[in-house]
């Protein structure tokens, strides 16, 4: 590991090196790269130095435990130190682990009402309103491309992207059954039903990052409209596209151009693809390895939200938070860290074996 931080540290300090160098931002691509390099790369560089000034204290310290002057500041100094660095350690294995490629990414997230007729539409629509206020407090854009609505509100399927700095480095583990305990709105007498809603989460690819035969897509074009029939365009702008090979269907009406609504379209076709075939290759290893916070599949039930008990319980870690209204309006930090901290547990572990 040593000489992994080594290698890495002199790549830190030529990268700020040749930031320092004004001739470098005569080539505006050379200097972006750079800066993404030098940003992914500090918060290691942070760690590892962080680790090596207690390992200083702590010999410093060690050092001066019999000085009859020096002995019991050097002995809570030592005491301290030694405690720190365990978790300084820790901190610094972690940021050393494999990074995921589409961290970066922004994300094309897809909602479909479950089992519940009505109420899980509007269920679903109670999710797509979470992840946009989500959003919308880390400054991140929400671009609706398709959706098809209820008469009362709900949300039978929508497909969002969310752009934004390390977006599917946040909500990639929201893939799942998401199951709502409430009384619904159109219940009479009070009772509480179950009701689902399915979510899955794919990094946006471009065309470049998948490859897609042209041969191989059809392309429909019709009228946009929203529920039941309102907000009629009378141009020919929703596009439609099926993937022969696979049979998947990918429609996009909310732009107002065809050629936009295509371009989005192609976009969703090919996360899609890329998602089915990262579920193919680990399907392929399910039965030697389940992680601990689960394969992300979107059979996979991950998370209750029971509404008379203001309760949220997340399945995968065994979170239980009682403050389902802040959830709900998009609070899902505590949530999104357990998930991910649990994830880089399990890696570790995986690491040290």
């Amino acid at each position: 590991m040593l000489d992994k931080l080594k290698t890495i540290e002199q790549r830190y300090q030529e990268v700020e090196a040749r930031l320092a160098d004004p001739a470098t931002y005569g080539d505006p691509a050379l200097a972006a790269r750079l800066n993404k390099e030098r940003a992914e790369l500090a918060p290691l560089m942070e760690a590892y130095r962080d680790c090596e000034k207690a390992r200083a204290e702590l010999a410093e310290a060690e050092s001066l435990l019999s000085d009859p002057e020096l002995g019991e500041i050097a002995r809570e100094e030592y005491a301290a130190a030694r405690e720190a660095l365990p978790a300084l350690e820790d901190k610094l294995k972690i940021l050393l682990l494999p990074r995921d490629p589409n961290d970066g990414k922004n994300v094309i997230v897809e909602i479909r009402a479950g089992v519940g007729g009505e109420e899980a539409a509007l269920f679903a629509a109670s999710l797509y309103r979470m992840y946009a206020m989500y959003a919308e407090a880390r400054r991140w854009s929400v671009e609706v491309d398709s959706v098809s609505e209820t008469e009362l509100g709900g949300i039978k399927e929508i497909c969002f992207t969310i752009q934004g700095d390390g977006a599917f480095s946040r909500l990639k583990f929201e893939s799942g059954v998401h199951r709502v305990q409430r009384v619904p709105e159109t219940e009479s007498g009070g009772r509480v039903h179950t009701s689902t809603a399915t979510v899955a989460v794919l990094p946006e690819m471009e065309e470049v990052d998948v490859k897609l035969d042209p041969a191989d897509i059809e392309m429909q074009v019709f009228r946009s409209s929203g529920a039941g029939g309102q907000h009629i365009n009378k141009t020919s702008s929703a596009v439609r596209l099926i993937h022969k090979p696979s049979g998947m269907v990918v429609e996009c009406q909310q732009e107002r151009s065809q050629f936009q609504n295509r371009e989005k379209a192609m976009r969703i076709l090919a996360s899609r693809l890329y998602e089915q075939e990262r579920e193919r290759v680990e399907g392929a290893h399910a039965a030697q390895r389940r992680s601990q916070v689960g394969s992300g599949m979107r059979n996979e039930r991950v998370r209750t939200y029971n509404f008379p008990q203001g309760r949220l319980t997340d399945h995968r870690v065994g979170l239980t938070l009682y403050k389902l209204d802040a959830v709900m309006n998009g609070d899902l930090d505590e949530i999104l860290d357990a998930l991910i901290t649990a994830d880089q547990a399990e890696r570790l572990e995986r690491e040290t074996q």
